[in-house]
């Protein structure tokens, strides 16, 4: 199996589970993981947030890792990577604001590259404008945004993950076994055990 270049798009905040596990879990299969934020380099951090799940009206929030960057954003070119990671958290509600990085996700989109986004990383993918009569899943409160943009919500249990052509998406961390595996099949990655 040739080995991949993946970029994956955090900041201040992102899911910790939505970051560190895609980025040590595609990392562990031979891939190559950027992972970047605007306005810092590689060897900086980002802040993550622990969601969890723990019987209240949405997920509780608490303090996670700081996680390190291992690229600067600056040389960022979308030509260059095989596919793109957008965890969720809190971090995909600014990145939006960001014109270089919407640029980036329709670049991807353009491409047919693909793209896979956990659970706020809906947020990202509607405002780029690259959901229009498309499906996704994506934590539940991200549904209206998923509509808004033109697609259509695909409501599923928290630990299944869905796929239509290159985007492959999932409501939040539960799901990582089936919406890691889905996109390492759509990314082409044989395992054998």
């Amino acid at each position: 199996m040739a080995a991949k270049k993946i970029l994956m798009l955090v900041g201040d905040y992102v899911e910790d589970y939505e970051v560190m596990v895609p980025f040590q879990a595609l990392q562990m299969v031979g891939h190559i993981v950027h992972a970047v934020c605007p306005d810092k380099s590689a060897g900086q951090t980002v802040r993550t947030a622990i969601h969890d799940f723990e019987g209240d009206q949405t997920y509780s929030e608490k303090p996670g890792h700081n996680f390190a960057l291992n690229y600067d954003f600056a040389k960022v070119q979308a030509e260059s990577y095989d596919a793109l990671v957008v965890p969720g958290g809190r971090s995909p509600e600014y990145l939006r604001l960001n014109a270089k990085v919407l640029e980036l996700v329709q670049a991807f989109d353009r491409a047919n590259k693909p793209i896979a986004a956990v659970c706020h990383g809906a947020q990202l993918l509607a405002a780029a404008g690259v959901l229009k009569g498309r499906e996704c899943s994506a934590y539940p409160a991200c549904g209206p945004e998923v509509v808004l943009a033109g697609g259509e919500y695909v409501a599923l249990d928290v630990t299944s993950a869905h796929v239509e052509g290159n985007l492959v998406t999932a409501p939040a961390w539960p799901a990582h076994p089936t919406w890691l595996a889905a996109f390492l099949a759509v990314l082409g990655t044989k395992i054998n055990l």
